[in-house]
């Protein structure tokens, strides 16, 4: 599951983004309204944690330009402002839920899962694939019904190709969604993921879900042969 967080406090922000990130998520982070519609323009997003009181374009602004150019994605405002006032316009302009600072931060990860549950349905939350199946709600992973223990970065690459199944996938574009766009790490990091969550996945089955596309990247399909 992908997250952007929009917040102009540095110490704030980096916070919020390593707390997601421990929890599993992907993070992209800005610190105004202006760089907040560019990520958004460029990449699609399950979530977006917004402050209000920005330089320039503010949560407000944001959030208007966005519901009026027809993106709903779930939208969480985070603010000191905590006037009954404030909550019911930033509701009215289209957000989802309103977390006002200081705040707890458990309080914050389930404000977030139960604000991409409602938008994904309860119903439709989980994602299958033969006998695998992912619940990014709980953030748990089993095969054949038994549970499989995953890394946050695991977790959120198996998440990516299982909303994508069937879709050979490049490494740019895991590494799109799963680092941010600041990223410069080893080139072969991705390779390392994908060769741990591949034994984690396939060890012990006779069909093999995660393959290898050589020249090209990676695909999760059901298949009989053994992974190349």
């Amino acid at each position: 599951m992908k997250i952007l967080v929009v917040e102009d406090s540095q110490d704030m922000n980096l916070l919020i983004v390593k707390t997601l990130k421990k929890n599993g998520y992907s993070v992209d982070s800005c610190f105004n309204g202006e760089q907040a519609l560019d990520c958004l323009l460029g990449s699609e997003y399950d979530a977006i944690l917004l402050d209000v009181m920005m330089p320039g374009m503010d949560g407000y602004e944001l959030i208007q330009t966005l519901r009026n150019r027809g993106v709903d994605t779930p939208v969480l405002f985070l603010t000191a402002r905590d006037t009954v006032a404030d909550r019911v316009k930033g509701l009215d302009l289209g957000a989802n839920d309103y977390l006002v600072k200081p705040f707890d931060f458990d309080e914050l990860l389930a404000r977030i899962r139960a604000m991409t549950r409602s938008k994904a349905g309860n119903a439709h939350s989980l994602f299958t694939l033969a006998d695998l199946t992912l619940d990014p709600a709980t953030h748990t992973v089993t095969r054949a019904g038994q549970q499989i223990s995953l890394l946050p970065k695991e977790f959120a690459i198996l998440e990516y190709m299982m909303r994508n199944q069937g879709i050979v996938l490049t490494r740019e574009q895991l590494e799109n969604q799963i680092w941010n766009y600041e990223y410069s790490g080893s080139s072969n990091n991705m390779d390392v993921y994908i060769s741990r969550l591949r034994k984690k996945l396939d060890a012990g089955h006779d069909v093999k879900l995660l393959h290898t596309i050589r020249g090209v990247g990676w695909v999760l399909r059901e298949q009989q042969e053994a992974s190349s």
